[in-house]
């Protein structure tokens, strides 16, 4: 059997109009300007995506990861049948619509043709407007029968909490909260790779030829937590580093997300028990694993979990996000084990 030598490979973006999108996608993407279509979304690791190098260059990345080796998926999710994350830009210039997504229990029972698959996601904000804000969560004591009655009466937004956003913030959204993303902000969610929504409400858009969007108020009812949630803003946790700045974000059992300000060539080590997503924020350079490839704001990169270790070489300040599946007890070990504090430990990590 030939053995596929491990290479650094960009993913190439998809941009999914929505109707409440931006006609721009500035400075993530500085080309896409003056845009006739509203898009909304720019998916970076979606499973139609294409990898631009490497043996599985022009191949999509659904396709990649079936005829990927453990070598190259990582001996601790080498099981996973599709890739399991999903990473992308949002540009809301308008509210999206309130929505709640069920979790894993109830989506492998009712939505195996779908997927079968939940939705926990978390957001980092990456650039707010003054008074943009997040709908997150529902108010303590709301229940169905008031839920029910304000949603007939269109006053639904005054039963969540509202959260007032700055740039650089992390929010964890667990599966069966319901929750909107407000206009004047660009964010990142990294989340389970799961597509699911439950529209409860659309502040009463229509598409092109005048209709509404579907809603889901039964399902979205079946799977809303009204006992409380998780869900909230998550403090960073500093990791020791002698080149970059490195906070760990957010870690739960789907995912763990870092975010690194660099600004001298930083070493990125591989982990053979899974890959890595490396998902550029701003700056430009090169990263070197043997091969050097150009980097800039707004490109996402597989790392192989046994790919040598990688060098990241600034030609100015650079900031990204690495994203990978955890063992959440081993990781929790792991940074205790650095001599972290426990309870700030603690705070990062969503169960």
């Amino acid at each position: 059997m030939t053995v596929l030598e491990p290479v650094l490979s960009r993913i190439e973006p998809i941009f999914s109009p929505r109707p409440w999108g931006a006609r721009s996608l500035a400075p993530l993407f500085p080309e896409k300007t003056g845009l006739q279509e509203l898009i909304g979304e720019a998916w970076l690791t979606g499973q139609e995506c294409r990898v631009a190098n490497g043996p599985f260059a022009g191949k999509s990345l659904g396709e990649s990861w079936h005829a990927m080796p453990v070598e190259w998926r990582g001996t601790r999710v080498n099981h996973y049948p599709d890739f399991p994350l999903l990473v992308k830009f949002i540009f809301p210039h308008d509210k999206l619509s309130i929505q709640v997504h069920p979790d894993d229990a109830y989506a492998a029972k009712y939505e195996r043709a779908a997927g079968g698959r939940g939705k926990t996601e978390m957001w980092h904000i990456l650039s707010a407007e003054p008074g943009a804000e997040l709908l997150l969560g529902l108010k303590p004591g709301v229940r169905r029968e008031q839920f029910l009655e304000a949603l007939s009466r269109n006053t639904l937004e005054d039963l969540f909490v509202h959260q007032l956003v700055r740039p650089g913030e992390t929010y964890f959204v667990p599966a069966r909260t319901q929750h909107a993303i407000g206009p004047g902000m660009i964010l990142c969610e990294v989340q389970e790779y799961s597509d699911l929504t439950y529209r409860m409400y659309d502040f009463g858009r229509v598409d092109a030829s005048g209709k509404p969007r579907a809603l889901h108020i039964e399902k979205a009812l079946e799977v809303t937590s009204f006992a409380g949630t998780r869900a909230g803003k998550v403090p960073p946790l500093a990791l020791h580093s002698p080149d970059a700045n490195i906070r760990l974000l957010a870690a739960c059992q789907f995912f763990a997300t870092e975010r690194w300000d660099c600004d001298r060539t930083t070493a990125i080590e591989p982990d053979p028990s899974h890959f890595q997503l490396l998902i550029i924020l701003r700056g430009t350079g090169r990263l070197y694993d043997g091969v050097s490839m150009a980097y800039r704001a707004g490109t996402a990169w597989f790392l192989p979990a046994s790919l040598p270790t990688l060098y990241l070489q600034p030609d100015e300040a650079t900031s990204l996000l690495r994203v990978y599946v955890p063992q959440p007890d081993l990781l929790r070990k792991q940074l205790l084990n650095q001599g972290l504090d426990e309870k700030a430990v603690s705070q990062v990590f969503v169960e």
